[in-house]
């Protein structure tokens, strides 16, 4: 187990322990004498962020333990050990900024409460985004 799994490991323990002490603390601590019930908000938010780490910490935990040891893992590595191609990046493609631009459209609607804005911008959306996964994997166009 490497250290990406024992840290999500690490974070959920910490999110257990915390989830322990919020709900004990808002059930039976009382500032005026008077029971509220349990407060449920926190309650689950706690115990979904407490399954996220440990859906994280299992995945990473289940991918190291297939794949070899990165140079960023390995104490007695150099930095040229961590050379080589990372990826490959579009350099001239245009669908980031417009991605960017139709979630900019997506939130003025969310703010100002306009559901045509909301749902014209969560087209847009769809459209740059199956553009910019699809842009290197469609035939060419014919100018």
């Amino acid at each position: 187990m490497r250290v990406g799994a024992k840290v999500f490991y690490g974070i959920a323990v910490y999110l257990v322990i915390s989830l322990v002490v919020y709900t004990i603390g808002v059930n039976y601590i009382q500032d005026d004498g008077y029971a509220y019930g349990p407060e449920w908000i926190g309650i689950v938010g706690l115990t979904l962020a407490t399954l996220l780490c440990l859906m994280l910490a299992g995945y990473l935990h289940f991918t190291d333990s297939r794949t070899d040891i990165a140079p960023e893992d390995w104490e007695e590595a150099e930095v040229a050990d961590g050379a080589g191609i990372l990826g490959f990046f579009s350099p001239n493609s245009i669908w980031p900024i417009a991605m960017a631009g139709s979630i900019a459209v997506m939130g003025l609607g969310i703010i100002f409460v306009y559901y045509w804005l909301i749902v014209l911008g969560a087209a847009l959306l769809v459209f740059t985004v199956t553009k910019l996964s699809l842009q290197y994997g469609l035939p060419k166009e014919k100018h």
